[in-house]
């Protein structure tokens, strides 16, 4: 039997630690561990509300708006406040070109190269790779000298000795099994994601003012102008150009993105992996996409609700007061004690580290070994993110997302059961993107309808003067960010923040054990992971990378000493 240890694991935001035991080949237990702490809670204590949606934006700059809208919802839900039309539309938009530019740079740039070996690309004949990329799309730019180039530009790389990204992985691992074709191929799409993500998310620019960290949002709507006759404002040109792009976001995630998807997935499944990673099988969506208006569940795009046990045939909806927070193995104490659980508005940011000083060999794991606390729905842990929301989805009877996850099962020849694995929660990232892409036109023509009909409201201030607002207030805002559900819970006194917690998508996935010894999501789905060899364990980051962690959202570290806490070794 050996324990292995991945610290840090790389290709995602932040640092985490990854803890496994490995008996016959495959991984019996496993113990996640977020090495940074976050500390945005105490830095808001006392501000003014209104202003939480820029401190929180900076918890992260790679989905960069979702902090930022998920404040402003708690804080308008504590106030009472509702948005004009206009303001949810361009929310939506924002969120939504987000999603499918960040979905894309995961598949092609964090998780990709945990199933495509690099070299290997450099045996491939480029006629060859041709070939297959025709045979699965009609993306124009498949000939035989467009892969030829890329296959030289990969070759100066490797005798340059600049391999940059592609310069430390297990490469030649037997656990690759695409051929060498295939592999060329996804190098190239690779490369061309690079520069597709960077021009579809000017979108953010023009509604947003920038990326990252956008600058228009505001408690009671959007501080950016819609009028037609102002060159300032979103008008006429401006809404020409966001359908440009979100065409070209849309043309790249059919013809590229979905047809790698299922190349990859076709020669995988047959490896197991439609059956490796499953986890809890208790999943949760807060919901999202609100056609009338954050306050109509009903009518959001994406449904809320919870499965349980793998249970599609049976969803319950979602009660936020039944969400609450150990921290017994985390480096966190509450004040009555650590073996309680409590829920975000009665939540306390209290440090308490005792882990052991880097560098160490293992973690106490008996004991606290985790920045991140463990939520919880209901007692419950809940695997949240695209996987999640689809299987929602699916249960609550989405016509495009039955459509879609019908047709790839039947493209891979595979059961539903399928779903529930590291190879479903990838093709579920996949099926999310395309159906959010098509989405994004519709929701600028209504925008265009509406400046049309002459409504060019964007913002509600009737209660933006504190003097307005109750001596106490409480108020919880969520976001179904890309990598999960994502809430913000703020408890306001004489118009200024007494308490804010932060519980976002990582935090619920990336969990340690509970109060009840019950493990995390990310956890659970590592036992039965096979391990080939324990010195490069290529399948754990694969079934890790499948939810695509983000530990800059869950913690945050400073260290006003400038030590060095870990050097970055392998890819």
């Amino acid at each position: 039997m050996a324990k292995i240890s991945i610290d840090p694991i790389t290709r995602i935001e932040g640092h985490l630690r990854i803890e496994a035991q490995v008996e016959g080949g495959q991984v019996v237990d496993a113990w996640s561990s977020s090495t940074m702490f976050r500390g945005i809670e105490i830095i808001l204590k006392g501000r003014d509300p209104r202003d939480a949606w820029v401190f929180t934006q900076r918890i992260c700059g790679v989905c960069t708006m979702v902090h930022a809208v998920t404040s402003v919802r708690c804080v308008e839900n504590a106030l009472g406040i509702e948005i004009p039309p206009n303001a949810n539309i361009i929310r939506n938009l924002i969120a939504a070109i987000q999603y499918v530019q960040d979905h894309v740079i995961h598949f092609y740039h964090l998780h990709a190269l945990d199933w495509v070996d690099i070299v290997s690309a450099l045996d491939a004949d480029p006629a060859e790779t041709a070939k297959l990329a025709q045979s699965i799309s009609d993306w124009p730019k498949s000939s035989a000298k467009y892969f030829a180039g890329v296959q030289a530009k990969l070759k100066s790389f490797v005798e340059a000795g600049q391999l940059g990204p592609f310069a430390n992985a297990y490469w030649g691992h037997s656990a690759y099994k695409l051929p060498s074709e295939a592999n060329l191929m996804a190098v190239a799409h690779y490369l061309e994601a690079l520069d597709w993500q960077r021009e579809v998310i000017k979108a953010h620019a023009i509604l947003g003012g920038k990326n990252p960290h956008l600058q228009t949002y505001l408690v009671g709507g959007m501080a950016i102008p819609v009028d037609p006759n102002s060159s300032s404002a979103i008008n006429a040109d401006k809404i020409a150009y966001l359908k440009q792009l979100f065409v070209q976001a849309r043309e790249f995630v059919e013809k590229v993105y979905i047809p790698d998807l299922l190349a990859v997935a076709n020669i995988y499944k047959d490896y197991g992996w439609a059956a490796i990673g499953g986890g809890v099988g208790n999943f949760m969506s807060y919901g999202d996409f609100p056609q009338t208006g954050i306050n109509d569940p009903g009518s959001y795009f994406l449904p809320q609700g919870i499965i349980l046990n793998n249970d599609l045939s049976t969803l319950y909806d979602v009660d936020q007061q039944k969400i609450a927070e150990y921290v017994v193995h985390s480096w966190f104490e509450y004040a009555e004690g650590d073996s309680l659980a409590k829920h975000p508005w009665e939540g306390e940011t209290k440090p308490k580290y005792t882990g052991p000083q880097p560098p160490y060999e293992w973690l106490n794991t008996d004991h606290k070994y985790s920045w991140l606390k463990s939520p919880r729905y209901d007692d419950r842990p809940m695997e949240v993110g695209p996987l999640a929301r689809m299987l929602v989805a699916y249960g609550r009877g989405h016509s495009r997302v039955k459509e879609l996850v019908n047709y790839v099962l039947g493209e891979l020849g595979v059961g539903p059961q399928a779903l529930f694995s590291t190879l479903g929660r990838t093709a579920a990232r996949g099926i999310e993107t395309l159906v959010i892409a098509e989405r994004l036109i519709d929701w600028t023509d209504q925008l265009a309808a509406n400046i049309k009909a002459g409504d060019l409201r964007i913002h509600n201030g009737y209660r933006w003067d504190p003097s307005t607002w109750p001596g106490e207030a409480k108020g919880w805002g969520y976001h179904e960010a890309p990598r999960g559900s994502l809430g913000h819970w703020v408890s306001i006194k004489n118009g200024a923040i007494d308490n804010y917690q932060c519980v976002v998508p990582t935090t619920w996935n990336a969990s340690p054990r509970d109060g009840k010894g019950q493990p995390g999501p990310y956890e659970a789905s590592l036992v039965g992971t096979p391990v080939a060899d324990p010195e490069k364990p290529i399948e754990i980051l694969r079934t890790i990378h499948s939810f695509d962690p983000c530990m800059a959202c869950a913690v945050h570290v400073v260290d006003p000493n400038n030590r060095e806490y870990v050097r970055v070794k392998v890819m």
